[in-house]
């Protein structure tokens, strides 16, 4: 797939963004006024940010609305739900502790779970994708939601449940690029399946279906030199969980406390391109690219 900026502003961001409004609704950290007032602004910033960056790689944006009301079959419009959801009642629950010093428990854990739930409908209009064995694993809500409740415990500055969440999301991410690398070839998707003509033989295609380029090929089918993704997953390895990871061991500081925040993200980031960049579409069969 084409790894479009939007996307992996969007899914890094809001991921974050959505993590860190989960603790925050669990009353975590414990604080109010001024302090809450910036822990749910940088909340807000990531997740509202990464939903508007989204936007950018829709090819009608103002027709956007119209997605909330297919919530019945379309997961992005499920999305759309939860994310107002959540951020709605977080801003209640906002209010609360900011200029009251308190609020409704019952209040935040909704807003919370919500939370949750938005990060995992994200996942899952990738996930429900059958033309993307890559994305079609049960595995990619758990990358998800994993990398999103470890980087909400880095921005909360909760270290003892960053830590092994930390560790959690490492493995989760090591499994999804094993199982992931595996999932086009175990799919059984060929030149044969797609034509139907599988039963007569080997079949291969005689020759390009035409010379330039289109959209699906724009789009669908982008191709990552096996060394060069090796050498991102592991700087996105070191830099998502590992560097984060030795960060909160040593003393405590804000100046380790922010790099920890910036190495995560940033690896996340990379974690994301690789996410778009070596997922292979099965059209791209039809153009000989797979």
């Amino acid at each position: 797939m084409h790894p479009a900026p939007s996307v992996i502003v969007f899914t890094t961001l809001s991921g974050l963004g959505f993590g860190l409004l989960f603790f925050l609704g669990l009353g975590v950290p414990d604080v109010s006024g001024w302090v809450a007032f910036t822990f749910f602004a940088i909340a807000y910033a990531l997740a509202v940010g990464g939903l508007l960056a989204s936007t950018f790689h829709l090819g009608h944006p103002e027709r956007a609305l119209k997605a909330f009301s297919q919530w019945k079959s379309s997961w992005l419009s499920r999305e759309g739900w939860c994310a107002v959801i959540a951020l709605s009642v977080m801003g209640l629950y906002a209010i609360g502790v900011i200029f009251l010093g308190q609020s409704s428990g019952a209040l935040g854990l909704i807003g919370a779970l919500f939370s949750l739930a938005t990060v995992f409908t994200t996942s899952m209009i990738y996930t429900q994708l059958k033309t993307i064995p890559r994305w079609n694993m049960k595995l990619t809500p758990v990358m998800f939601l994993s990398m999103s409740l470890a980087g909400g415990a880095l921005l909360a500055g909760q270290t003892p449940i960053a830590l092994p969440l930390l560790v959690i999301a490492a493995f989760v991410q090591m499994l999804y690029w094993r199982f992931g690398d595996k999932a086009f070839a175990a799919s059984g998707t060929n030149m044969g399946t797609a034509t139907g003509l599988g039963d007569r033989g080997t079949v291969r295609a005689f020759e390009p279906p035409h010379t330039g380029t289109n959209y699906l090929l724009r789009e669908f089918v982008h191709v990552v030199g096996r060394k060069h993704a090796e050498r991102l997953r592991v700087i996105s390895f070191i830099l998502a969980f590992f560097l984060p990871f030795l960060l909160l061991l040593v003393p405590f500081s804000h100046l380790f406390a922010l790099l920890a925040v910036l190495s995560h993200l940033v690896g996340v980031a990379l974690s994301r391109w690789l996410f778009f960049a070596q997922a292979e579409h099965v059209v791209g069969l039809y153009y000989g690219k797979r």
